[in-house]
């Protein structure tokens, strides 16, 4: 090798080192904020676009046709035997989810019981109530009282002991709220059972194990966890019921929103105003119900929801971290273990 080329060669080692450092100094340097560009989607536009103009066209219309009377409706909106009614309807609908959930809870243990009998008649009810329809129910409810005038107690095909006279379905309003709640408690069962059955097994063994009742088993442990569950299903059915009760003039009660509702439009020849009234109402109520319901669901979700990110102060400086041997350093492992 000639002594120039050796030369070049010393003198470019020095030269070789410095890029080998300049390199790693580039690879440790902070990277760049990636600039995210949202993608477009021009089609959603175009639809929202389309829904808007086809939701404005359709209110224009139905503001301009007479045949929906917005004066009838302005007329009977606060019409005094409305308002009446719409808390009559209220009412039934508090008095039935009341008698349902009490009574689905009982069928929920039944089911769960190990029991065969009582997990039996309990499979039977449900199935009975949830196989035929709602509108069947109330009309063989209204008519129980033609069928059992009175009740009696005593031994089959011998005097009676006791006979108590049938006044309980002869109240229109007591028998809506039985057949309602009785039909209902099918429903609610399935939704207790499915939110008891959600706990794990091993939440009850832990409580056991702390000398926890059953009682305090299932108010401190399984309930609360349970009520996650629970919680929205039920307000769905409790929305569901304010709209079924329009269904009690099956038994006939006519004293709810829509029987009343229907009864003046018999009356004024104006069926739709009143539907449009009885409409209002319910949307009303429902919406009531629904900031109820998601005021209730937060309620019992706390201590459930993820830990929100970016939500520390603007000038707080993160904690130092303490070396193994320095003062304050953490004994032992992260599992709570001394090293």
């Amino acid at each position: 090798m000639s002594e120039p080329e050796s030369d070049r060669m010393i003198e470019s080692e020095p030269d070789r080192k410095h890029r080998d450092r300049s390199g790693q100094d580039t690879d440790n340097s902070p990277a760049e904020a990636i600039v995210a560009i949202p993608l477009r989607h021009p089609w959603r536009i175009v639809i929202a676009v389309v829904l808007l103009l086809g939701l404005a066209v359709f209110v224009l219309d139905a503001a301009q046709r007479a045949d929906y009377g917005w004066p009838d409706v302005g007329k009977y909106i606060f019409d005094r035997r409305i308002s009446q009614a719409a808390w009559v309807t209220l009412w039934l609908t508090i008095y039935s989810m009341i008698g349902a959930i009490v009574i689905g809870l009982l069928l929920a243990i039944m089911r769960l019981s190990p029991n065969p009998v009582l997990k039996s008649i309990a499979w039977l009810y449900i199935w009975i109530f949830r196989g035929t329809p709602v509108y069947v129910q109330l009309v063989f409810w209204g008519i129980v009282a033609l069928i059992y005038p009175v009740f009696t107690l005593g031994i089959p095909f011998t005097t009676p002991w006791v006979t108590v006279p049938n006044e309980i379905f002869t109240n229109l309003f007591i028998t809506a709220v039985i057949g309602l709640a009785l039909n209902e408690a099918a429903y609610m069962s399935e939704i207790v059972r499915a939110g008891l059955l959600s706990v794990d097994e091993g939440q009850a063994e832990a409580s056991t194990a702390l000398a926890m009742s059953w009682g305090q088993t299932m108010r401190y442990v399984v309930v609360p966890q349970a009520m996650k569950i629970i919680i929205p299903p039920t307000g769905n059915e409790v929305i569901s019921m304010l709209k079924t009760t329009s269904l009690v003039a099956a038994i006939p009660l006519s004293i709810d929103l829509y029987g009343v509702s229907r009864g003046i439009s018999a009356v004024t020849f104006t069926p739709v105003p009143l539907l449009i009234v009885a409409s209002l109402w319910y949307l009303l109520f429902t919406s009531i119900l629904m900031v109820g319901q998601h005021f209730i669901e937060k309620r019992f979700s706390r201590g459930t929801g993820r830990v929100k990110m970016g939500k520390e102060p603007a000038g707080s400086a993160p904690a130092p971290t303490a070396g193994p041997g320095a003062p304050g350093a953490p004994l032992g492992t992260d599992f709570g273990g001394k090293g």
